[in-house]
């Protein structure tokens, strides 16, 4: 009876390991969605409970609806330490430690009651939507996208760091030719700072050039931006569209008489030359 009651446990903790962590079944897909809308909603209560009308129109309800979130995540933490064949090694992990930080502000807060202290412990209840993260790599389109990204980093890093010399040399540039005016480029720091928020178009407006050589050339970094914002993106779609080509290359078969190309799996004719497939 107690090996039978092993071996039932036993299989217990596999699958819902396979259901919790991985989601190649489809139990473990639903599971991923509902853990995702569950995150979801309780960021969204966390949200509209900062807003000051709706806290107190609906103090009640949003704390009926935390605790609710606070012993689900509560559970699925706990499964996710018994299912886990390694279970120290998911308590320290990273996502070990965000899932824990989910579910303590409301025990610290029913347990040492009011004060500003509960403002900061609240705050922790942000953290749920980290745990949206590490539900990216379970989807597809995801995967295909941290793929792309990590194929292509050393590109994007050669990128950055271009940049970084960039708004370096213009910021220096900026700094000799407002210096003298009062214009607000009072260090060279403070023109890098400016250089950046130029380049990027972000534009505060809390630095501006006032001589006609410096709103020039501010027009000219102006340009420049909007070129440089399209490189990343260029590259990651670049390297997104070679993936998706190897893998048609890969799942096409190819026409014994013409040699082209058939992406049709059920074909049995070639559409280019008739050959037999």
């Amino acid at each position: 009876m107690t090996n039978e009651t092993h071996k039932h446990r036993s299989a217990l903790r596999k699958q819902l390991y396979r259901t919790i962590f991985l989601s190649d079944t489809p139990a473990g897909r639903v599971f991923d969605i509902c853990l995702l809308i569950i995150i979801l909603a309780s960021v969204a209560i966390v949200m509209m409970e900062s807003v000051q009308p709706l806290q107190i129109r609906y103090s009640s309800l949003f704390n009926w609806l935390e605790w609710v979130f606070t012993i689900l995540f509560t559970l699925e933490y706990l499964l996710r330490v018994w299912c886990t064949p390694k279970p120290k090694r998911y308590i320290t992990s990273f996502y070990g430690i965000i899932d824990l930080l989910c579910v303590i502000p409301s025990y610290v807060e029913f347990l040492m009651g009011g004060g500003h202290f509960l403002i900061t412990i609240r705050i922790l209840r942000l953290m749920r939507i980290f745990r949206i993260f590490k539900l990216v790599p379970f989807l597809h389109e995801g995967r295909q996208l941290m793929l792309a990204l990590q194929r292509s980093r050393r590109k994007i890093a050669v990128f950055f760091f271009f940049i970084m010399l960039l708004t370096v040399v213009l910021g220096s540039i900026m700094y000799v030719i407002e210096s003298s005016h009062n214009s607000g480029f009072t260090s060279i720091p403070v023109s890098i700072y400016w250089a950046v928020v130029t380049l990027t178009t972000v534009g505060y407006g809390d630095i501006a050039p006032v001589t006609p050589i410096g709103q020039a050339f501010s027009a000219v970094i102006m340009i420049m931006g909007y070129a440089i914002i399209a490189v990343p993106t260029g590259i990651v779609t670049a390297e997104m569209t070679r993936m998706r080509r190897a893998a048609y290359d890969l799942k096409a078969r190819e026409c014994p008489g013409c040699h082209m190309k058939i992406d049709d799996h059920d074909a049995l004719f070639c559409k280019y030359c008739g050959t037999h497939l």
